[in-house]
C-alpha cells in the first residue's frame, strides 16, 4: 500500500508539473496573441534565390514599427519543445509590448530556410538582403536594429561593414566567433587562439550541425504547407549524448567527429584550415579591413572564451571607425560570467566556484533605451546615463566606468620571472618580481601530450563535460611538475588590476614546435588560487600566422603570447600568480611537437622545454595597476 500511494503521489507530481508548465506556454502564447500580429514561416528571399524562414510578430493596428532582428542558427520552431516555443515567445512578447516589431529567422540551410549552411561562411549578402526586405514592409518605419548572443550576435559585425542605411543599431553579445582578425589577434572566429586549435567547435558542431543527408523540404514550398507540417516535423536533429571529456582524447584530431559518429562535412575541411588560410577571408567573420557602420552596444564577459578579442573588435570600432559618428556610438558593458551568462547574475554570482557578489545590472532597460534611441527617435538619457564602458571589478565586487579600455587611471607594471632553476610546481622556487633577474638559472619541464596538462575552470564555451567554466581552485594542479608556477610576494595593499595583461617568454625546446601557455591566478590567504585568465602561444607561429618558423635545439627565441583581459582586485595579503606549461587540454587542441600538420598525426613525441628568465632573457608579465 505505501508503494502504491509513493506511486500515485509522484504522477501527481509529475502531471501537477506538466500542466502547470503548459499553463504557462499558454499563458504567454495568450498574451502574445492579444497584441500581436503573428506571421509564421514567412519565407524571406535572398538574392540568389534561397529562401530563409521567417517568423514575424507585429503590433496589432494600423502603423509603421521599427524592427527587432535576430538571425541563428539555432531552432525557433514556435511548435518545437516547450522550452524553445517559450522563449521565443517571451521575447517577441516583451518587444511588441514595447512597439517594435520583432522578425526570427534561420540562417541559410539550417531547419525549414533554403540552402546550405556554413558555419562563418554564410554569404553576408544574406543580412542586407534582409534589412532590404524588411525596410520594404508596409508595417516598417525602415529602421532596424539587430541582437543576440554568440552565433545570432556573430554576424551582425561583418553585416554591419556593408553600411545597410536601415541598419540603425545593433546589441552584439558574447560575439567572439565573428571576430577574424584584429591587429594582432588572428583567431578566426575562436578556431584558434596563438595558432592552436580551440577545441569547443569540436563540440559545438557534433551538437549541432545538420547532416548532409538530412530531411529536406522540397523547395518553393508554400509558407501554408510549412506551417502546416512543422507541427509534425522540427528537423532538428537528435544526436546521441556523447562523453566529450573522453571524445576529445582521440588522435588524429581530424577524425574526432568521425570517431563519433558525428557529421564530418564542414568540420573536416575547417580542421584542415592554417590560421592564414583565404578561406577564413571569405563568409561571415569580420576582419579589422572591414569597417563598423553602426552604433554598437557590445556585451562581453570576464569568463568567455574570447574577452581579449571582444575587447580589442570594440577598440577597433572606438578608434578606427571611418566616420567619427559612429566612432562616438559604441557602447561596452563587461560582466563577470560565463558565455552569455549576463542575465544569470544574482545578489551572490557564484562563477565556477568563486563567489564575485552581486553582480546584477539593469540590462534589458539600457538595451531598450539603446533600441528606442536609435529605432524610433526617442529624446531619452541613454548618452547622458550610461557610461562608455561599465566593467565589473572581481575582488572588490563592483561595477565600475571609464571612457577607454584600459581604463586611464591604469599604469602597466613589469613582473619579471624569477627562480633558482626549479619553479616546478607550487612548491617550487618560482616568483615575479619588478626587478629582472641577474643571471639566468633556467627553468625546465617536461611536456608529454600524452598526458597534457588538463583544463580546469578558464574562459570556456560550448565543450559540453569535458571543461568546467569559470573560476575554480587551482592548488591541486600546481602540484604538477610540468606547471611552472611564479609568485609575488604577499601584497601590502589592494592592487586592482583592470586590462590587458601582456606576456614575453625567452624559450628553448629539443623539438621543432611547441606551445607555451600561461594562466593568471588570484592566490588567497589560504592558498586557494583562482584563474582569471589564460592563454597560448604555438611556437612555429611566433614570428606571425602568414608563415611558421621552426626551433632548433639549443637556440633561445622570444615568444609574446596573445594578451589576457580582467578586473580584479587582489586584496591585501594576496599574491598575484602565473602558470607557465606547453599544454591546457581539451580547451585547446595538443601540439604532438613533431612539427607536422597536427591535425592528421595520431602519435607525438616528448618535448623538453624550456624558460629563461635573466636580463638577457627578461621573461615578464606586464600588469595594468590601478592608481590610485
Amino acid at each position: 500500500m505505501k508503494n502504491q500511494l509513493i506511486t500515485l503521489f509522484s504522477s501527481f507530481f509529475c502531471y501537477l508539473i506538466f500542466t502547470t508548465t503548459i499553463q504557462a506556454q499558454e499563458s504567454i502564447f495568450d498574451k502574445l496573441d492579444s497584441i500581436a500580429i503573428v506571421d509564421e514561416k514567412v519565407m524571406m528571399p535572398m538574392r540568389d534565390g534561397v529562401r530563409l524562414a521567417s517568423d514575424i510578430y507585429r503590433p496589432k493596428g494600423a502603423g509603421k514599427y521599427p524592427i527587432i532582428f535576430s538571425r541563428t542558427p539555432y531552432n525557433f520552431n514556435s511548435w518545437g519543445d516547450g522550452k524553445q516555443r517559450t522563449r521565443t515567445a517571451k521575447r517577441a512578447y516583451e518587444y511588441v509590448k514595447k512597439g517594435y516589431a520583432y522578425i526570427v529567422q534561420n540562417e541559410r540551410g539550417r531547419y525549414y530556410s533554403e540552402g546550405e549552411w556554413d558555419i562563418l561562411g554564410v554569404p553576408l549578402t544574406d543580412g542586407y538582403d534582409a534589412f532590404e526586405w524588411m525596410k520594404n514592409q508596409p508595417w516598417s518605419n525602415g529602421k532596424i536594429g539587430t541582437i543576440g548572443c554568440s552565433s545570432t550576435a556573430e554576424w551582425q559585425m561583418a553585416v554591419s561593414a556593408l553600411d545597410h542605411p536601415s541598419h540603425a543599431a545593433m546589441v552584439p553579445q558574447g560575439y567572439g566567433a565573428g571576430v577574424g582578425r584584429v591587429g594582432a589577434i588572428n583567431e578566426q572566429g575562436n578556431w584558434y587562439r596563438g595558432g592552436v586549435e580551440q577545441m569547443l567547435f569540436f563540440s559545438w558542431l557534433y551538437g549541432v550541425e545538420h547532416d548532409k543527408f538530412k530531411p529536406r523540404i522540397p523547395k518553393g514550398a508554400s509558407q501554408e504547407d510549412l506551417i502546416r507540417i512543422s507541427r509534425f516535423y522540427d528537423l532538428a536533429p537528435e544526436n546521441p549524448r556523447v562523453d566529450m571529456a573522453k571524445a576529445l582524447t582521440h588522435l588524429p584530431i581530424q577524425d574526432i567527429l568521425k570517431n563519433i559518429n558525428g557529421k564530418q562535412e564542414i568540420f573536416d575541411k575547417m580542421i584542415r584550415r592554417k590560421p592564414n588560410d583565404p578561406d577564413w577571408f571569405k563568409g561571415g567573420i569580420y576582419h579589422d579591413d572591414k569597417d563598423i557602420g553602426t552604433p554598437s552596444f557590445w556585451f562581453a564577459s570576464w569568463y568567455d572564451v574570447s574577452i581579449t578579442p571582444n575587447i580589442s573588435l570594440f577598440n577597433h570600432a572606438r578608434n578606427n571607425s571611418k566616420d567619427p559618428f559612429i566612432r562616438d556610438n559604441q557602447y561596452l558593458v563587461i560582466a563577470p560570467t560565463l558565455h552569455c551568462g549576463y542575465t544569470r547574475a544574482t545578489e551572490n554570482t557564484i562563477v565556477g566556484e568563486r563567489s564575485v557578489g552581486d553582480a546584477r545590472l539593469n540590462y534589458d532597460e539600457q538595451i531598450t533605451k539603446w533600441f528606442d534611441l536609435w529605432l524610433k527617435g526617442a529624446s531619452n538619457d541613454f548618452k547622458e546615463t550610461t557610461p562608455r564602458i561599465q566593467y565589473y571589478t572581481m575582488g572588490s565586487n563592483e561595477w565600475q566606468s571609464s571612457e577607454v579600455w584600459p581604463p586611464e587611471n591604469t599604469q602597466l607594471t613589469t613582473y619579471y620571472l624569477h627562480s633558482n632553476g626549479h619553479a616546478n610546481s607550487r612548491f617550487g622556487d618560482g616568483m615575479l618580481s619588478t626587478s629582472k633577474a641577474k643571471k639566468d638559472r633556467p627553468d625546465h619541464f617536461t611536456y608529454n601530450p600524452m598526458a597534457a596538462v588538463p583544463s580546469y575552470g578558464g574562459n570556456v564555451c560550448c565543450t559540453g563535460n569535458a571543461v568546467k567554466g569559470g573560476a575554480w581552485d587551482q592548488q591541486d594542479m600546481e602540484a604538477r611538475n610540468d606547471i611552472l608556477v611564479y609568485t609575488t610576494a604577499v601584497l601590502e595593499e589592494d592592487t586592482e588590476v583592470s586590462g590587458f595583461i601582456n606576456s614575453k617568454l625567452y624559450v628553448s625546446s629539443d623539438v621543432k614546435d611547441t606551445d607555451f601557455t600561461i594562466k593568471l591566478i588570484d592566490v588567497y590567504p589560504d592558498g586557494s588560487a583562482y584563474n582569471l585568465d589564460e592563454t597560448i602561444q604555438r611556437v612555429r607561429y611566433r614570428e606571425g600566422y602568414d608563415k611558421e618558423v621552426f626551433m632548433e635545439k639549443g637556440e633561445v627565441y622570444e615568444v609574446n603570447l596573445t594578451p589576457m583581459s580582467t578586473s580584479n582586485v587582489f586584496k591585501k595579503g594576496h599574491r598575484i600568480r602565473i602558470e607557465i606549461s606547453s599544454s591546457n587540454f581539451p580547451r585547446f587542441a595538443r601540439n604532438l611537437n613533431t612539427g607536422g600538420n597536427n591535425y592528421d598525426e595520431k602519435v607525438g613525441i616528448t618535448a623538453h622545454n624550456t624558460i629563461h628568465h635573466s636580463a638577457k632573457y627578461p621573461s615578464q608579465i606586464q600588469i595594468p595597476i590601478a592608481v590610485k
